[in-house]
């Protein structure tokens, strides 16, 4: 006789009932409850292994911290619609009263109908769970609580480690018995509802969707709040097999598990049986409304504004102290960010460069946005689209926005520098009539050029320039609208060369140390369209310089304001100098100027950039109101810079590349496509032919109370902003200096910048890593023999 014991027909293995008796045993020692009526006949069954196992849940933690859950951040553009998600997991958390009455009582009728009613543990339900699995010989039921559920999903989504993660699944009475002693705290320290909430709000309901809310999203398009009875059934039943009862890949099994749970409903009384019959008889495709969530920038509206976004964020600290942190916080911390971009004008500047530069061309086009006086980026485009297949054309380099947040090292931007030493001829005096014989090339020795430390040092041979626009004298309206390089070359020697290249980086155009030659003003550095888009709406500003703002406000998961983005703003040029160089510009918009035939309904000004080899070309022009900067540059598909002559570019021929004829068009299509959204503002002329005698010295307002400061320079005639706090040896709250500084020559209603002072200045480091090498290695050769003209 076989000493295996024999399984009565129809009747449960003894085998297994003792070891699921041992469970109960070893669950009945902790919760207290072993009484004779139950330990009895328990104890006799398993012997000591409910001491051993009640010995060790001493060892546990006594509770769980429930960290918070990971939410999908939201990026709006300036109008409140959303252009992109980010997230780890698809998840947007909402409190219990946020979710509607089906689905609650949905998800309890089938998960835990006596949620309300036992402790961390039903015993009811799970010795019913027992039985009925017993004698089915398999899990029919689970007997596990939706607070013992809610402990396994929180380890589990708290497991940071591979062995975290396989401890939270295995299928072990030692992880039930862990669940349980957290199910315990959890009961003992929080409220019914806010476990049930957190449930919820933690649970994958499948393809995708974590939480409720994500999840009423995805499969109908609508909140959690708005739910009904034969929607909630169907999320309801998703949680105890997302994946096998997924409505979308298994419409006949989630349409069958659908109907248990309206059943169940039914039998608890929750609906009559006649509605949940009448409910059970429709398809379950009828009911769905899927609506994906697209993660990531590459699948946004605006990838690139997007991916700058991303990338402008990641380097403030008030996301965390870390770049790893601020990443997380992006991709997990359920943030609401409220951007400058307008879709309206990034669908004219998308339309404007995809029509004349296509993305296998061995050219790539860009475009930028800047809103003068706030510094706001309304659009940022380009003709590689964002992904992965080099064959289509993709990449995931950022060519319109500086390399720290997009990774390409630029273009060269040609002549779109010599607005620099035009600016600051007029801040010296210079006046606009001044006339310079300028012919058609010409040798300029190097210590003809000043620069900060005295007459510069080249290598002795000077600086050969000549020009391809003609020769003749000009004054600055016509050697600018003419781009005459011999013209601008001798007015470098009048101007210096430290002034202008320090008015650049006032203006956020900061050419690298090794670049610092005379020959930078044809733009011989590497720039990208934002750059030269924010400089240029300095002049529209009227001398206002503002940084760069692609983000408004961060929000965190609770709404809160995490940090406002307040503009950054400073005067670095008298109103009027801005004036009279807006005047020359708009010259070049003007019939016989460069831009004669991309000029808009609105008033304009420009300037055509070209560099040597024709490699690169650029437009930069202005309304007001709006900043634009366009450009095309040649690039084959290993990424090295080629010329655009002899390129197909946008199905176009280019025998000879210049900035009005390939950059300009793109310029001109975009704008004329916004200029709706633009008012008629027009430009305020210049006082005259010297500017320096109409300006007005900045009184020196520096240790005076914020009000004594702000009413002297009211009087003098400036516009006084508040630049914020500063750490100085003045006195807390007095002024510490402000910007420009006392005794600089402004127009009248030009911006002076307070610094308050906190009174204190810090120690300095103990240590320092030195200064900044001045690598500026961006081809700086490429331009410094005869420049190009502009055209």
């Amino acid at each position: 006789m076989s000493s295996r014991r024999q399984r009565p027909e129809g009747g449960p293995d003894a085998g297994r009932v003792a070891s699921h008796l041992a469970v109960m045993a070893a669950v009945a020692v902790v919760m207290g409850v072993l009484t004779a009526c139950l330990a009895i006949p328990f104890a006799g069954l398993v012997g000591v292994a409910a001491k051993d196992v009640s010995a060790g849940m001493v060892d546990l933690p006594e509770s769980l911290e429930a960290k918070d859950l990971s939410q999908k951040t939201r990026i709006y553009d300036v109008n409140g619609n959303l252009i992109a998600s980010l997230y780890d997991q698809n998840r947007i958390n909402v409190p219990l009263q946020s979710i509607s009455r089906p689905m609650v009582k949905a998800i309890v009728a089938i998960e835990d109908y006596r949620f309300y009613d036992h402790g961390a543990l039903d015993l009811r339900g799970t010795l019913r769970a027992f039985v009925t699995n017993q004698a089915n010989g398999g899990s029919v039921q689970g007997g596990s609580s939706i607070t013992q559920q809610m402990v396994k999903q929180t380890l589990l989504y708290q497991a940071e480690t591979d062995e975290e993660r396989a401890a939270a699944t295995e299928e072990t009475y030692a992880r039930k018995i862990r669940e349980l002693r957290y199910a315990i705290a959890f009961e003992k320290n929080h409220t019914k509802d806010w476990i049930l909430e957190r449930y919820l709000n933690i649970a994958y309901f499948g393809d995708g969707a974590f939480g409720v809310q994500a999840a009423a999203v995805h499969f109908f398009s609508k909140n959690a709040k708005d739910l009904d009875l034969l929607e909630s059934a169907t999320l309801a039943g998703l949680v105890k097999n997302p994946v096998g009862y997924d409505p979308v890949d298994n419409p006949e099994r989630a349409e069958s598990r659908r109907n248990v749970v309206l059943d169940r409903m039914a039998q608890l009384g929750v609906l009559t049986e006649k509605k949940a019959e009448r409910l059970k008889s429709t398809p379950i495709e009828e009911t769905l409304k899927i609506k994906n969530s697209p993660n990531g920038c590459q699948q946004s509206r605006a990838p690139f504004f997007c991916d700058y976004v991303v990338n402008w964020l990641l380097k403030d600290p008030v996301l965390g102290d870390t770049a790893k942190e601020r990443r997380t916080a992006l991709k997990n911390g359920g943030l609401t960010i409220r951007t400058t971009i307008d879709l309206d004008m990034q669908k004219a500047a998308d339309t404007a460069v995809s029509t004349y530069v296509y993305p296998t061309d061995q050219a790539i086009g860009g475009l930028a946005m800047v809103e003068p006086a706030s510094g706001d980026v309304r659009a940022l485009a380009q003709s590689r689209p964002m992904g992965k297949d080099k064959a289509a054309g993709q990449t995931y380099l950022n060519y319109v926005v500086p390399k720290k947040y997009g990774d390409a090292n630029g273009f060269q931007a040609g002549s779109t520098f010599k607005v620099f030493v035009l600016a600051e001829a007029i801040n010296q005096g210079i006046p606009l009539s001044t006339s310079i014989n300028s012919p058609e090339s010409m040798q300029i020795e190097d210590e003809e050029f000043e620069n900060c430390d005295g007459p510069y040092a080249g290598d002795g041979e000077g600086w050969n320039v000549s020009n391809s626009t003609g020769s003749g004298t000009f004054d600055l309206y016509s050697g600018t609208q003419q781009s005459v390089n011999t013209f601008f070359a001798q007015l470098e020697t009048q101007t210096g060369m430290c002034k202008p290249l320090e008015l650049a980086a006032d203006m956020g155009v900061k050419v690298p140390l090794a670049q610092k030659v005379p020959s930078w003003i044809l733009g011989v550095s590497d720039s990208n369209p934002l750059e030269i888009a924010q400089a240029y709406a300095t002049f529209a500003a009227r001398g206002l310089h503002c940084e760069p703002r692609p983000v408004t406000q961060v929000l965190d998961s609770r709404g809160q304001t995490l940090k406002d983005f307040a503009t950054e703003c400073e005067q670095v040029m008298p109103g009027a100098t801005a004036d009279a160089v807006n005047d020359i510009l708009r010259g070049v918009m003007e019939p016989g100027g460069f831009g004669q035939n991309i000029a808009i309904d609105k008033p304009s000004a420009g300037k055509t950039g070209t560099n040597q080899n024709n490699m690169s070309v650029w437009f930069a022009g202005y309304t007001p109101e709006i900043a634009t900067a366009a450009m095309v540059a040649g690039a084959n598909q290993f990424g090295e810079w080629v010329s655009l002559n002899g390129q197909t570019v946008g199905g176009g021929y280019i025998a000879e590349a210049f900035g009005s004829t390939v950059a300009g068009p793109i310029w001109g299509d975009a704008m004329a496509a916004v200029s709706a959204k633009l008012d008629y503002v027009d430009f305020q002329a210049p006082p005259g032919d010297e500017i320096a005698g109409v300006l007005t010295g900045v009184p020196d307002v520096a240790g005076q109370s914020v009000e004594a400061a702000t009413s002297t320079l009211e009087a003098a005639g400036f516009t006084v902003a508040d630049g914020g706090q500063v750490n100085s040896e003045v006195g807390e709250g007095l002024v510490a200096y402000t910007s420009p500084t006392g005794g600089t020559s402004l127009s009248s209603g030009d911006t002076v910048t307070l610094y308050t002072s906190t009174g204190y200045v810090p120690p300095p480091p103990s240590s320092g890593d030195g200064g900044g090498n001045g690598n500026g290695n961006g081809n700086g050769g490429r331009g410094n023999g005869g420049g190009r003209g502009n055209r």
